[in-house]
């Protein structure tokens, strides 16, 4: 029986399943590895730019110097958000041989303000702007009450969105809707939607970290092993929603803690965005390459998270929150506010670099 030389179990994935993966990163040199092992995409946050830059400063010094004093009279935000944009075109041409705006794969994603999540006007003017600086752009904003707007007006626009800060089934089903009601707009008005490539992330992993953070915080005791399951639970769980309503909004499976959160979604038709230290564990691993999307979560499982997390009701059932109560959702409070940090921090590396460059 003839076998075929894969170059590892995630080449095995994206050869042989409509499984796709993404580099979690525009870190070039981590692109061209998720590249060379069948990756189709990449992402990009600001978080990610100030690891990017903290661990490859050699690569990027010069340029920011370079803005600095092409620049005179930008604000440090400036600065940061010129070096954002840059990394994420960079990290576009590196895709755009395989860019295909049919099926989406080639595009890599950007992301918008994180302050800016309250806002819906504001977040969709800079998913606009986003938009025009490479054909392959794919823009995330935030899953709260208005960036469900944002989600909306962005697709009627033809942009592809890439709705991220998003843990829960309620989110998952809120962003495929809007995005429909987008898509229908296009329609009605005879516009083609054969290029628009929505997406949303469900970050499996944080939503295990919230459960156990919510499990330290109330002293709830429960099999451990159950915590590592609740995020795959809800990303089956929206994945048979989709499967049903129809939706045009491709799952990406995001925030990877454990190899279930991977090996579980193989044979789905979802994405998933992979870091680099987890891309390199994968691949490694002794996981056999086999389809496990349709295998149900245990019940036993999904019980105890049920009867004892309250908060996993709310991530699990579809109408377990409200668009009105996304904001305050634990796992979203946190995510929004490790982003911000990360974006000071980012801000914080630029402002060294101006107090010294003349």
């Amino acid at each position: 029986m003839e076998t075929k030389d894969y170059k590892g179990p995630l080449h095995e994935m994206a050869m042989t399943t409509v499984t796709d993966y993404w580099n979690d990163s525009c870190s070039i040199p981590e692109l061209m590895y998720a590249l060379e092992n069948g990756a189709v995409g990449a992402t990009t946050n600001p978080v990610i730019v100030k690891n990017v830059l903290a661990s490859e400063m050699d690569r990027y010094e010069g340029r920011i110097k370079q803005l600095i004093i092409d620049m005179p009279e930008a604000t440090e935000d400036e600065i940061a958000w010129k070096m954002i944009e840059e990394m994420a075109v960079e990290g576009a041409k590196l895709l755009e041989p395989i860019f295909d705006p049919k099926s989406g794969k080639g595009r890599i994603s950007i992301q918008t303000n994180t302050k800016y999540y309250r806002n819906a006007k504001l977040l969709t003017e800079q998913a606009i702007h986003f938009s025009k600086l490479a054909p392959n752009m794919q823009i995330k904003m935030p899953t709260t009450k208005a960036g469900i707007e944002a989600f909306e007006e962005a697709t009627y626009q033809g942009i592809s969105i890439n709705a991220t800060v998003s843990f829960t089934v309620p989110q998952a089903i809120a962003v495929a809707e809007a995005v429909e009601r987008g898509l229908k707009r296009r329609e009605a008005e005879g516009l083609d939607n054969s290029e628009v490539n929505p997406v949303c992330t469900i970050m499996v992993g944080r939503l295990d970290d919230w459960l156990k953070a919510v499990a330290e915080r109330d002293h709830i005791i429960t099999n451990p092993e159950y915590l590592e399951w609740a995020g795959v639970a809800a990303m089956k769980n929206a994945y048979k929603i989709y499967k049903e309503k129809g939706y045009r909004t491709k799952l990406l499976a995001a925030a990877y803690r454990n190899h279930h959160q991977w090996s579980q979604f193989i044979g789905g038709d979802v994405l998933a965005t992979i870091p680099y230290k987890w891309q390199k564990r994968f691949n490694t691993s002794d996981v056999e390459v086999k389809h496990r999307m349709d295998d149900a979560v245990e019940a036993e499982i999904i019980n105890e998270l049920l009867n004892k997390f309250d908060d996993f009701r709310r991530a699990y059932e579809p109408d377990g929150m409200t668009v009105e109560e996304f904001d305050s959702y634990g796992a979203v409070v946190k995510t929004l506010t490790q982003f911000s940090k990360g974006y000071d921090e980012l801000v914080e590396i630029i402002r060294k670099f101006m107090l010294v460059v003349k």
